[in-house]
């Protein structure tokens, strides 16, 4: 396994930010992890990456023991944190010899890592004069400098622009392609864009640990939208077979749920048909992992 957690706690005085949270990430796969503000993604990555240690439990990165084999750890990831630490001063490429010097690497690795980020155009500037998604360009660029087996991205896109979004995007799943991926975002589109699998934390527990088509539909759960041409009845709505939720969105519209693995859009017609209804329109909706994520951690 790339990265394993087993059962990891940790508190901050009275406030308990990881509460027994355990998953393991295989190599290669790229991983979204969720969760509202507070839940402990943060802290989870800081543990992994041993800026800081968990009071229970234990967690290895490519076999390395967090607590015990540190420097082994910090040789195998590469880390872009949140807030990404940069001396502003510097220009890109003294910059990226700085740290080439530090993790022992050849200065041609350099170059591979400018190419790979996109940053060739920008390289010749000062960090200070770049924009927000060159900086972090520059972020990743310096993760991946030692050319780790894992990269561990807390919150790679905030900031971002939606074009600068698209490109930093393209960068992670491109790097993503021989790499095992970690990453916490709270961009929905960006998760479904680029990652396999998704982790949903809430409260410091893990709530979700699924693969994403698998968690966006379930295997039974449909929502279907329909609008009849006049207003009925709510206790008329709920006779329909397999009806597990159902909501009257806008005037005659309908947002019905159904437990059921075949189509229910038949059913529903039929229904109408049987009390003199007509359908002005009948439609299945998707969930789409916003609304998952919503439903989870509201």
């Amino acid at each position: 396994m790339s990265i394993e957690v087993n059962n990891i706690s940790k508190s901050y005085g009275s406030q308990k930010a990881l509460n027994e949270v355990s998953f393991s990430i295989q190599k290669g796969e790229i991983v979204g992890f969720l969760g509202p503000n507070g839940a402990g993604k943060s802290t989870l990555m800081k543990i992994l990456t041993t800026y800081i240690a968990s009071d229970e439990g234990a967690a290895s990165v490519n076999g390395f023991d967090v607590n015990a084999q540190t420097k082994a750890v910090q040789q195998s990831i590469g880390y872009l944190p949140e807030h990404n630490p940069l001396y502003l001063d510097l220009y890109v490429r003294e910059y990226l010899a700085f740290n080439a010097d530090v993790y022992k690497v050849a200065k041609s690795r350099i170059e591979e890592v400018i190419q790979l980020t996109g940053l060739s155009n920008e390289s010749h500037k000062k960090i200070g004069q770049l924009s927000k998604g060159y900086r972090q360009r520059v972020g990743l660029a310096n993760a991946l400098l030692h050319n780790p087996d894992v990269l561990i991205l807390d919150e790679p896109t905030t900031g971002l622009d939606p074009n600068q979004l698209v490109e930093i995007r393209n960068v992670i799943k491109n790097v993503g392609k021989d790499k095992t991926v970690f990453l916490s975002t709270h961009i929905m589109q960006e998760v479904e864009a680029i990652c396999d699998r998704v982790i949903i934390i809430d409260k410091g527990k893990i709530v979700a640990d699924k693969k994403l088509d698998n968690l966006i539909s379930t295997e039974k759960e449909q929502v279907i939208e329909v609008e009849f041409d006049y207003k009925i009845e709510e206790q008329l709505i709920a006779k329909i077979e397999n009806l597990t939720t159902y909501k009257n969105t806008e005037n005659n519209i309908w947002e019905l749920t159904f437990n059921a693995e075949t189509d229910m859009r038949p059913v529903v017609f039929d229904f109408a048909n049987a009390n003199s209804l007509k359908t002005l329109q009948l439609n299945q909706k998707n969930k789409n992992l916003e609304t998952v994520f919503r439903e989870i951690t509201k």
